[in-house]
């Protein structure tokens, strides 16, 4: 009798078991798919306009401690950090908050929108369009889309004067946790000037940065610190993960993440050794008859695989109808690195399990068998 045919005989006879196991499982795996798709959809309404921008860096003042919104440079800092070795192109980037209505839904839907301006043909734009088309022109936008309710042809007003028309849209590219729109830089300037006509100049509020292809971007950033004074230069990962809130949103669930895998793990890995202690007798009886303690150890693996693999695709697949049929307006869902690494992470704990079972069978003493009078 092989390993899998003794695995299957004990899985049919003990099925109720092993059906509340893959259960327990399941409902485990779909707790932290479900709260890592959560961390993904907030870090992406924290910056997802830096992590999917096409600029290889950003360039901050020097005071604004990685918060772009606190940030402002002078203007000729965009020529000073364009001549850096390594920098194949630097424009001017613009982030603010405006209150605007949308023609969509209602004429009258006012809400906060941020305005991302910058050179239509240099750095600091969005990387991923799903619907339409990169603004063009000046009074044209990408919108994020994060359950804003904006389209492409839907005209925004802001409240201070000035027309934008959407013309794309994409994923992902929202900023501080509002509906974001990419514009010109001239656009943006525009609607700072109307919301404080006092002002003689609109300065920049960083310098996003091209660099030379085959440049390390971390070297770049690193020269611009050093050639030009007053900044803090940043590579695109850096200005994402250092942002204001990102690093306490995903140290907070990084430590549930933890506590769950863990209670995944010591679920599996109790359940196999209770199991395994309770079937002692049977086990040392099948040892006394020849059965190697690698084919006894082996069903156990067998019944491992089938557990976890049949609790993973189950969780998988809840969490996926779940995060799709949700309409939070967060926009959470799971990408096939999540997957993967939750399979890897759920393949090392039952591997674990495993090994803590197989440790016990391995110190059956077939001798034993007729003291205990085991039979099967």
């Amino acid at each position: 009798m092989g390993p899998i045919n003794l695995a299957l005989r004990e899985m049919r006879r003990r099925a109720g078991r092993f059906v509340i196991l893959v259960g327990a499982v399941t409902v485990l795996v779909f707790f932290l798919l479900f709260q890592q798709a959560l961390l993904g959809g907030l870090v992406s309404e924290f910056v997802g306009a830096l992590r999917n921008n096409d600029a290889d860096g950003f360039v901050y003042g020097e005071l604004a401690r990685d918060n772009l919104q606190a940030s402002v440079v002078a203007p000729d800092t965009v020529a000073a950090v364009g001549a850096v070795d390594g920098v194949r192109q630097a424009g001017p980037v613009g982030v603010g908050t405006f209150t605007a209505s949308v023609s969509a839904p209602a004429p009258d839907d006012r809400r906060d929108v941020t305005l991302f301006g910058y050179e239509l043909d240099g750095p600091g734009g969005p990387d991923n369009v799903t619907d339409g088309r990169l603004p063009q022109a000046p009074g044209e936008a990408l919108a994020s889309d994060a359950g804003a309710g904006f389209a492409v042809g839907d005209t925004v007003e802001l409240a201070d004067g000035g027309t934008i028309s959407i013309v794309g849209v994409g994923d992902e590219l929202s900023f501080s946790v509002t509906p974001t729109l990419f514009v010109s830089f001239d656009t943006y300037a525009q609607a700072r000037t109307a919301q404080n006509p006092d002002a003689s100049m609109v300065p920049p509020s960083a310098v996003a940065v091209w660099v030379d292809q085959g440049a390390d971007p971390a070297a770049v950033m690193a020269a611009i610190d050093a050639a030009v004074p007053g900044v803090d230069a940043l590579t695109r990962t850096q200005a994402a993960d250092e942002a204001p809130g990102v690093a306490s949103v995903q140290q907070s669930f990084s430590v549930i993440l933890l506590l769950g895998w863990l209670t995944v793990g010591t679920v599996i890995g109790f359940f196999f050794l209770i199991l395994t202690t309770q079937k002692l007798p049977q086990l040392t009886l099948l040892r006394a008859m020849g059965v190697h303690t690698a084919e006894l150890a082996g069903a156990v693996a067998t019944q491992i695989v089938i557990v976890v693999a049949a609790g993973f695709a189950l969780g998988a697949l809840g969490t996926t109808q779940a995060l799709s049929g949700g309409s939070s307006g967060l926009n959470a869902s799971l990408s096939g690195g999540d997957l993967g690494s939750a399979a890897a992470i759920l393949g090392v704990l039952a591997a674990i399990a495993l090994a803590v079972s197989a440790w016990r069978i391995r110190g059956l003493d077939p001798v034993d068998a007729v003291d205990q009078g085991a039979d099967l």
